[in-house]
């Protein structure tokens, strides 16, 4: 059973910093974009770069992207 624990809309670059650090431990996540894309996998967060990579090994997929594209951010 999965359960879902939204940390709601993120708005500032602070509250993003730290939500990505919250989930750095989640076994999984999913991150809604701001163009609407939503991706979910786990979570691999270089806070030097500003960068966050989400990985679906189910799917064999890797998404990249920079923090100011997140608009929310969820536990799995």
């Amino acid at each position: 059973m999965t359960s879902t624990t939204p940390l709601g809309k993120i708005v500032t670059s602070e509250k993003v910093y730290d939500a990505l650090n919250s989930a750095k431990t989640a076994d999984r996540v999913q991150i809604v974009l701001k163009s609407g894309k939503a991706i979910a996998g786990s979570l691999v967060f270089n806070p030097l770069k500003g960068s966050v990579r989400i990985i679906d090994i189910d799917q064999e997929t890797s998404v990249d992207f920079g923090i100011d594209q997140i608009a929310e951010l969820k536990f799995l």
